[in-house]
């Protein structure tokens, strides 16, 4: 039966090939003129799936930049939250540059742009430097003391005399782990600095308390010596 087929389908494409054959033969110019209405239609057919495809591109482009669109409008009207972390991140267990590396990280999670580490030898008291969301820049000193060392007036003058003067600070602040002496506190308050203690330091981090630069007086601070 297999080859009965065959036979029948060779027979049929024979007898198409003679019909084919003896038509160019009898009428050329016929032959021509279908073959180049074929080739037309065929480059029209590509013309219109080209056109077809382009108008799906623009149309999945519309639909993207819709959304997007939306999506901006819908960040625009909800009010930002800061994230909740962790009450107690293990301040005490980080060395000193990690405690550094902490600080500038709850800066960028707060809105903070342009946050740099610039601790270490020669950083003139400045450990963190950022520009706060309203645009004021911040300078922060990082003290990663232990409970019964308290950051003492010392400290705060040391810093006091080149946060405002050397690193322009809008916004000076210093955070320990640990508390402040009440001379520093002192001193602090008079040259308006913001002091961060362990437990302001915890709400800062787990989100309940305030960031350290919503937290500046409301008199203008005035460097050591000023005024």
């Amino acid at each position: 039966m297999f080859f009965v087929i065959l036979a029948v389908l060779i027979s049929v494409l024979g007898w198409v090939a003679r019909m084919v054959a003896g038509a160019v033969e009898r009428r050329p110019g016929w032959v021509l003129v279908l073959v180049v209405i074929g080739v037309a239609a065929l480059v029209g057919l590509r013309r219109r799936l080209h056109v077809v495809r382009a108008a799906r591109r623009a149309a999945a482009a519309l639909d993207e930049a819709a959304r997007e669109a939306a999506e901006e409008l819908d960040t625009d009207l909800i009010p930002r939250q800061r994230p909740v972390v962790e009450v107690d991140p293990g301040y005490e267990f980080l060395t000193p540059e990690e405690f550094e590396e902490a600080i500038a990280a709850l800066c960028e999670r707060d809105g903070c742009s342009d946050v740099e580490v610039v601790g270490g030898a020669g950083d003139l008291g400045a450990d963190v430097v950022a520009v706060t969301p309203d645009g004021r820049r911040v300078v922060i000193q990082c003290k990663h003391y232990g409970e019964s060392n308290r950051v003492g007036s010392q400290d705060l003058q040391r810093f006091g005399g080149t946060c405002f003067t050397v690193h322009e600070a809008d916004v000076a602040v210093l955070v320990t782990t640990s508390d402040f002496t009440a001379p520093a506190a002192e001193y602090a308050d008079q040259c308006g600095i913001v002091c961060v203690d362990g437990e302001k330091l915890r709400s800062w981090t787990d989100g309940t308390g305030p960031c350290p630069w919503e937290a500046v007086p409301e008199s203008p601070a005035l460097a050591p010596g000023e005024g």
